[in-house]
């Protein structure tokens, strides 16, 4: 996940900011850079690799200044390149660093362009720069200058700038990606999270989606977008720099929820090329060789196995298997039809799971390992390696990991139908457009927690719940009802809602909350039916639904709606509002979020 640092007031800076990377190397990173302005002007030194690479240039040619930005890149437009690295300069004047996506940047760039501006990277972050160097031409103050540049863009987006028309002030914004700023004594500091900041003031101030601030050495202002100035209390962070902050909020798991848009965003990352196409860090030709897979995974891993073999089978048509993974190899499995496993665990050490993958490679299939782990030893054992770039995940009751999980599986999918001619490179591109704008449709979904809050009240007074979905919903049903009832200790069950018919009807009774998911897909209408029997023997709809589809069920109780996306994409949107549903309704009953009773984060033992 990208990292950003910023200091303002803090004399030789360069070094403070070095530092700072260097404590949010856990994200991953493929390139680096910091800029700092002296003497009126800008000064930028970026490497690509480790950090120890930016060092070696900064003991070469040091940088001056007490102010200064950094960062740590994760390539998503443009490949992996000195010009591509962060911090991008414009004009000589402006400098930004950026963490997300600006999903209208190409429109925006081909207006500057026409206006005389000239770029010197492929990235959709540098367009940044330009806007806020247009903003000061026409003579507007740093806060009215973010409001323009706000106002054009779309997208996630954690971003910082400093101008030399402003020596001694750093401009802030975050919307879906994280920001946090240090107010320290005679200096004030900003990083993507306290980690970063942690050797420079235990005061953090976190910034809320839409935020925008102004950072002098003497202290922050913040504001909301429509200009309104807003007091962000301070916040007092662990002393330790070795532990992961639960960022302002209540729980880890709370905070792994809003950090999915970065989660997403980097994962996405991991499956681009320097060429800007998806990539499932496997040539053609070794992607074209996969006549058949089996998928190894457990809990909310195995979910995830069983979305991605609706991905798989209709977009590259390949047959999958899904297995459980504590009992693949007990039952002596016949793998004839198949010759690549992929073993699916977010921590790459996840017991049942490794010894499913050397049971597969025992009889003779190739090995993908999708960890966010990359020195595991599911990762050090496979064939191949397919990361996600979730960050660290504390809570038990996987959130970002899922989701980070699920990106990685579609752009695979996707990979792998375009290396066997089953789609073309237009349809191919077509998605990987729908997955950039993912970051900014799940930080919008975020924003569901208000609505969610009553639901998730009477939810927790159930004795038993139960989930329904068709389709690629059908697994996130069952997914959804892990996560209820993990959480909140309330039974739950996930079914196909085509199978209601054939049994679980039966324990259909008045007042039984049914969580529905429901997407604008081919299966819409009969889902809608299938929910509408449910409803004639009493149970009480819940219904987490794309917008558009949400009138085909006008007789739910409550209806919860996520922006409209591709049917593709609706499980890992619908995803959100199920993970805030389970987590509201476990704070209700007041239990142990981020730790539920019995579970463990990683399962190391069979």
């Amino acid at each position: 996940m990208c990292g950003i640092v910023g200091a303002v007031g803090h004399k030789q800076c360069s070094d403070v900011l070095l530092d700072a990377l260097k404590r949010l190397e856990y994200r991953g990173y493929d390139s680096s850079g910091i800029v700092t302005i002296h003497d009126s002007a800008i000064a930028l030194k970026r490497a690509v690799g480790k950090l120890v690479n930016l060092d070696l240039a900064l003991k070469e040619t040091p940088l001056l200044g007490d102010i200064g930005i950094g960062h740590t890149r994760w390539a998503t437009h443009g490949g992996v390149s000195n010009e591509n690295a962060h911090p991008h300069v414009a004009s000589g004047r402006v400098a930004i660093v950026h963490n997300g996506i600006i999903e209208n940047h190409r429109t925006i760039r081909a207006r500057l362009e026409a206006a005389g501006h000239q770029f010197s990277s492929d990235t959709d972050s540098e367009v940044l720069a330009h806007l806020f160097v247009e903003a000061f031409d026409a003579g507007l103050d740093p806060a009215m200058a973010t409001r323009q540049v706000l106002d054009e863009i779309d997208g996630a987006y954690a971003f910082a700038v400093m101008a030399i028309d402003h020596p001694d002030l750093l401009i802030v914004a975050r919307n879906a990606s994280p920001l946090a700023l240090g107010i320290g004594d005679d200096a004030c500091y900003i990083g993507s999270d306290a980690i970063a900041l942690s050797h420079l003031t235990r005061k953090v101030v976190y910034l809320k989606d839409h935020d925008y601030a102004l950072v002098r050495a003497d202290g922050v202002s913040v504001y909301q977008a429509d200009g309104t100035p807003v007091n962000r209390e301070a916040v007092i962070v662990a002393a330790s720099p070795g532990l992961v902050d639960k960022g302002g909020y209540r729980h880890y798991m709370e905070k792994e929820i809003h950090e999915q848009p970065d989660a997403i965003a980097h994962s996405l990352a991991a499956m681009t090329n320097e060429y800007g196409r998806l990539t499932a860090q496997m040539s053609d030709e070794a992607l074209r060789s996969i006549d058949g897979i089996v998928m190894v995974a457990a809990g909310t891993s195995h979910y995830a196995t069983q979305i991605a073999r609706y991905w798989i089978e209709s977009l590259a048509r390949v047959p999958v298997a899904c297995e459980v993974a504590s009992e693949f190899h007990y039952r002596q499995p016949a793998t004839a039809p198949y010759n690549t496993a992929i073993a699916i665990s977010q921590s790459g050490e996840s017991l049942d799971t490794l010894m499913a993958m050397r049971h597969a490679a025992v009889c003779g299939l190739q090995t993908i390992g999708l960890v966010n782990v990359p020195s595991s030893t599911i990762a050090r054992e496979a064939d191949f390696v397919l990361p996600t770039r979730a960050g660290p995940e504390i809570g038990v009751a996987s959130t970002k990991a899922f989701t980070a999980q699920l990106t990685v599986l579609l752009c695979f999918a996707v990979a792998l139908a375009r290396a066997k001619g089953q789609i073309d490179e237009a349809r191919a591109e077509a998605i990987h457009a729908e997955i950039q704008a993912l970051p900014s449709l799940v930080g919008k979904a975020l924003g569901l927690f208000d609505a969610i809050r009553p639901v998730a009240h009477q939810l927790s007074q159930a004795k038993s719940a139960l989930y329904l979905g068709r389709g690629a919903l059908y697994p996130l049903a069952m997914e959804g009802a892990l996560k209820l009832k993990e959480l909140s200790y309330i039974h739950a069950e996930g079914f196909a809602s085509g199978e209601m018919k054939h049994g679980p009807i039966a324990l259909i009774e008045e007042d039984l909350p049914v969580v529905a998911l429901l997407a604008a897909d081919a299966v819409m209408a009969k889902a809608s039916s299938n929910l509408r029997e449910a409803s004639a023997r009493g149970g009480k709809i819940i219904l987490l639904s794309e917008a558009r589809a949400a009138a085909e069920v006008d007789y739910a109780s409550a209806v919860i709606t996520v922006p409209d996306v591709d049917p593709l994409l609706a499980p890992i949107l619908i995803a959100i509002p199920a993970q805030i549903l389970a987590y509201l309704t476990a704070v209700e009953k007041g239990t142990d979020v981020d730790q539920p009773r019995n579970l463990a984060k990683s399962v190391t033992v069979e």
